[in-house]
């Protein structure tokens, strides 16, 4: 049993304590006594009531009571209410009463409102003039239970729901985090702290491929380890590396390792934790989070997405004002200068938008180095593959040099939903194992999307869909620059009706004659439906999209056109021209003429090939709408052999290069995949 293994089985053991444990904490919640106290004074207004609609008497009833001698005792309460008490005899003719929960055992049998005390006190003076002896006394109470309830209760509610929502703000907003101390902590860090009780057990070994951002981290870790033999010969540790690099090639994973191989305090948030709807909390946190750093030297900063608060000052301010993410990348830049050479930290951020960037973080001595962490290239992908298939059961089939070529252009999280969807799928199919064909359609999923074999198409519409299919395959089968064709289909995936799989070349360099055979092979769709339809249709808007995007790269940025000249109006850093062109409108009129001249040459260039091969275009999409897919063995068949894939093979073997050789009915390699939408 390895080392992951024992982890992972600890971590289940911890977790059977923790449910059986579970049953017994009793959670409060203040809201349970606002509903108490609610209840207990709606069960007492109603029960302290009860029975007083019939105690009460008109002043007719108690003259009629009072001059028959059946009242024994009158009390004057407050002055306002007479409790009438009658005579036993009296008593014969009352029906009892329920009384309520809270009622006094000696309660009054009758009860009158006095309204004006003077003109009560006449009526009992006259009942004492006829000979009527009645005693009457007067009585001062007060009610502290309703006082209570009508002046202390409400601002105790009051309080209290002030203090509740104090408390759930806080919670929201970080008091409950590492800082602690509710409403008061909200400007304090919110970084998720691993020392060497939460260490990480990330290492290098478990980052795969990108070894050139591992050479240069690697000597952060064994500065950070070893100080002295550094600073004995004058030099001084870099304050930052900023990794950039495209979504999911593992800027954060690298960063982990990091933290896992140096062993030393970790402090790891998002560049979002720092912006807040207070004013100056995104300050105060950046100015606390560098305070621990520090006393925790030598320590780790890790900021992922930093360009949450890192893009550059002064853009896209209409207001006016200072805005408050301005304010937190002012106090990350003057956190930044104020270490101190004996400081030893170090600050890690990671983005995939460093053209956004403010040029003041990225200047020396703040971010030092910038690490760029590209798309792995065919062995790193072997290395990628062999981390994330081993936790799967695997058939003898499954060849990881074949996954590796399979999936050029993507990066390691794209590698480990392949793995995942593959696995999804044999479970799906109830296989015991996951076998290479699972894994072709892990790809093909992922690239074209699910299959929609239900989706009902009329037989006209699919016919056209085949040619427009066979046309791709054809030009770019006949083309010596484009990229060679593995997979041809007309099931719709996704929003396309079908889809033609490539497996292109990884160049680093691409020359003119590449993207116009590419841009030829693309446009073989609408020019195959022009000449067996004799008219076009809305299904090549991709091709049209891809091809125009590629056309203007070609005119305004590589220079690539002899009309424009050796001129770019391309700006990396995103920050020079805003929004005004940095042509002339006589400028524009040529680029826009240049573009649709050099599309229309590719057009009509891929048409006169598709004309010359006709018979053989008809033919393949006739085995197109026979199998729905076919492979390259069916462009062999009916196109023959490519006539230079002999003289590229050659030049494959010179270099070591075999990138262009794939295996035969093969359903998954990416590239450029070429959907074709209906324009709706």
């Amino acid at each position: 049993m390895n080392e992951q293994e024992k982890n992972r089985n600890t971590k289940k053991s911890n977790g059977s304590k923790n449910s059986g444990n579970d049953k017994s904490p009793f959670k409060f919640n203040v809201f349970w006594i606002y509903m108490a106290i609610s209840l207990a004074i709606f069960f007492v207004m109603m029960n302290g009531n009860s029975g007083d609609d019939d105690k009460v008497l008109s002043y007719n009833e108690f003259e009629d009571m009072l001059y028959h001698g059946k009242i024994k005792e009158i009390v004057i309460e407050n002055k306002k209410i007479a409790n009438i008490y009658v005579t036993d005899k009296a008593k014969e003719d009352i029906k009892p009463r329920d009384k309520g929960f809270f009622s006094s055992p000696v309660e009054p049998d009758y009860i009158v409102e006095i309204g004006d005390l003077k003109f009560f006190q006449e009526k009992l003076d006259k009942a004492k003039e006829k000979g009527i002896p009645v005693a009457y006394r007067f009585k001062t109470t007060t009610d502290y239970f309703m006082g209570f309830l009508m002046n202390v209760l409400p601002w105790i509610l009051i309080i209290g729901f002030w203090l509740y929502m104090m408390r759930r703000m806080s919670g929201a907003t970080g008091g409950s985090g590492p800082g602690g101390g509710g409403i008061f902590s909200i400007g304090k860090s919110r970084a998720q702290l691993y020392d060497a009780k939460t260490q990480s057990k990330t290492t290098f070994k478990d980052v795969a491929g990108l070894e050139g951002a591992k050479e240069e981290v690697k000597e952060i870790v064994d500065f950070l380890k070893n100080t002295e033999k550094y600073t004995k010969l004058g030099g001084k540790i870099p304050k930052g590396v900023l990794l950039v690099g495209p979504p999911g090639t593992g800027k954060t994973l690298l960063a982990k390792a990091v933290a896992g191989e140096a062993k030393v305090p970790f402090f790891s948030l998002s560049g979002s934790d720092f912006v807040e709807m207070f004013v100056g909390v995104g300050a105060s946190r950046v100015r606390d989070l560098f305070k621990k750093a520090k006393e925790k030297s030598p320590s780790i900063i890790f900021i992922d997405e930093i360009d949450a608060i890192g893009r550059a000052r002064g853009k896209n301010n209409f207001t006016g004002s200072n805005d408050e993410r301005e304010n937190t990348l002012n106090q990350l830049l003057t956190e930044m200068d104020g270490f101190g050479s004996k400081d030893n930290v170090i600050v890690i951020g990671a983005t995939n938008r460093a053209d956004i960037l403010d040029k003041a973080l990225l200047r020396a001595g703040r971010f030092d180095r910038q690490i760029f962490v590209d798309l792995p290239d065919l062995n790193e992908r072997k290395e990628i593959f062999k981390v994330h298939l081993k936790p799967l059961k695997l058939a003898d089939d499954v060849d990881v040099d074949f996954l590796a070529k399979q999936t050029p252009g993507f990066s390691g999280a794209d590698i480990a939903n392949v793995c995942n969807e593959a696995a999804l799928i044999a479970a799906r199919k109830n296989k015991d194992k996951v076998d290479k064909q699972d894994f072709l359609d892990a790809v093909d999923r992922i690239i074209g999307g699910l299959e929609k074999k239900n989706k009902v198409i009329k037989p006209e519409e699919k016919k056209r869909v085949a040619h427009h299919e066979a046309g791709h395959a054809t030009a770019s089968w006949l083309l010596k620059h484009a990229h060679p064709l593995v997979k041809v289909t007309i099931v719709p995936r996704g929003q396309s009706l079908g889809a033609a799989w490539y497996l292109p070349e990884e160049r680093v360099l691409v020359e003119k004659e590449h993207m116009l055979d590419e841009m030829a092979a693309t446009l073989a769709g609408r020019a195959a439906e022009e000449i067996v339809f004799g008219n076009i249709s809305t299904g090549a808007l991709n091709d049209l999209e891809k091809v125009t995007k590629q056309a203007r790269a070609m005119v305004t940025i590589y220079g690539l056109n002899d009309r424009i000249g050796n001129l770019t109006y391309y700006d990396s850093s995103g920050q020079e021209y805003g929004f005004t062109k940095p042509y002339s409108e006589k400028t524009a009129e040529i680029i826009d003429e240049e573009i649709s001249k050099l599309i229309e040459e590719q057009y009509q260039r891929v048409k006169k090939l598709l004309q010359k091969n006709k018979d053989k275009l008809i033919k393949l999409a006739e085995r197109l709408l026979e199998k729905e897919v076919i492979f390259k063995e069916d462009l062999e068949e009916i196109l023959g052999k490519r006539p230079f894939e002999d003289q590229e093979n050659q030049n494959a073997d010179k270099t070591g290069n075999d990138k262009n050789k794939t295996e035969t009915k093969t359903t998954g390699e990416k590239a450029d995949n070429k959907n074709d939408k209906n324009d709706k």
